[in-house]
């Protein structure tokens, strides 16, 4: 498993949920909160950043923003939850983007310092996100089999 290619959706698929919520040495985080830390900073960036309505719910947000880290392991449901999430969440935003929901948006400096003045840079922002992402989760998947 170690040299496939990793997708998001095939972490879920891949792993089952110990290993989803192992955090190896010198890492901070594991696979399954990176999974729910794309889901809440898409929330974040994309609706938040509209001030639009998004489609999760404040726990999710909370519990995956950007700042936070794993409080104790990711129960089955709420792993469940996630995948769900990570799959259906596109094609609503797709709708509300197409819909022109995403009317204003309100300026921000990200993190690590890019500057975001619309919808357009937090999709670019977000996609540079989810990647930088993934590669955090190729790397822990090296310390957990």
């Amino acid at each position: 498993m170690e040299n496939e290619p990793v997708g998001l959706s095939q972490i879920f698929g891949n792993y089952s949920l110990e290993p989803l919520n192992r955090i190896p040495d010198g890492f901070s985080n594991n696979l399954i909160w990176n999974i729910g830390h794309i889901i809440a900073t898409q929330h974040k960036l994309i609706y938040i950043g509209s001030e639009v309505k998004g489609n999760i719910t404040d726990e999710i947000f909370n519990s995956y923003q950007s700042g936070t880290r794993p409080a104790a392991a990711v129960s089955q449901r709420e792993g469940d939850l996630l995948k769900r999430l990570l799959l259906e969440l596109i094609e609503p935003t797709i709708c509300d983007f197409n819909n022109k929901k995403f009317v204003t948006y309100q300026e921000r400096t990200t993190g690590t310092g890019f500057h975001l003045t619309s919808m357009y840079d937090a999709f670019k922002w977000n996609n540079y996100h989810e990647g930088l992402h993934l590669g955090y989760m190729m790397s822990i998947k090296k310390f957990i089999v």
